[in-house]
């Protein structure tokens, strides 16, 4: 049976839906105290509500592409406990094709995407290298190894954040910190429900296994990389995505 350890803290960006709600829940039915992240008010409590009915949790507020976002963190620290687990989920998409893309749908996604990665995994980093003891783990995509027209943007930031975890790896294994990449393909969502039926068929064609994946696909995978049993895994992009890339 996969172990987490005693007393952990896990922080889950982005954990009001999809991916990483269902990252949060698994983490608090493991036994962690999990704080997971919204933009909003009504986002957190929501949060708190369902991390309560299946585990410990508690909804925050917390916009990481805020240029207070290390300060916000340091509250959440000193209210909530020292995270050990980090969860890198929250992320953007402003879609255009290159020729049309203007700066700011560039930028928007670059600061969320990456440069918010870059903020809160650096805020916590001091508190893993203090217990020596971490687990970082990026969501990225299969887009990042594959490219999709009209994602430049969004591809760059998957892309990046692996490039990331593999260099930001080498520098805390020794401290007993690992760093690892999650690449999610084709997951149903509440975003993707609103997909045409006809575009959800021609992708399922290029699955190998004919169906697109479920949240609990990639939260299983998450769970393992926090685990104990996951300490000798660093460096990684674990591709979960039905044989839709293989490499």
């Amino acid at each position: 049976m996969l172990q987490l350890g005693d007393n952990k803290v896990a922080l889950v960006t982005g954990a009001s839906r999809g991916i990483g709600k269902a990252i949060a829940k698994s983490l608090a039915q493991m036994g962690a105290f999990v704080i997971g992240t919204a933009t909003s008010e009504a986002g957190a409590k929501a949060i708190t509500e369902h991390l309560q009915t299946v585990g410990r949790g508690v909804g925050v507020v917390l916009r990481i592409d805020s240029s207070t976002v290390t300060d916000d963190l340091a509250v959440i620290v000193k209210e909530h406990g020292q995270p050990t687990i980090l969860v890198n989920n929250a992320g953007i998409t402003r879609d255009n094709l290159l020729l049309r893309m203007k700066d700011a749908e560039w930028d928007d996604v670059i600061q969320t995407n990456l440069t918010g990665v870059f903020k809160v995994t650096k805020a916590l980093l001091k508190g893993m290298v203090k217990a020596r003891w971490g687990r970082i783990i990026m969501v990225s995509s299969v887009v990042g190894s594959m490219g999709n027209p009209g994602q430049a943007n969004y591809a760059a930031t998957k892309a990046g954040v692996e490039a990331f975890a593999k260099s930001l790896a080498k520098e805390v294994a020794s401290r007993g910190i690992t760093v690892n990449a999650i690449a999610p393909g084709f997951i149903e969502t509440d975003m993707s429900a609103a997909i045409a039926d006809e575009v959800k068929a021609s992708s399922v064609a290029s699955i190998p296994m004919g169906r697109w994946g479920q949240v609990e696909d990639i939260a299983a995978g998450a769970v393992f990389l926090a685990s104990e049993q996951g300490a000798y895994v660093t460096g990684q992009t674990l591709h979960i995505n039905g044989g839709l890339l293989m490499g």
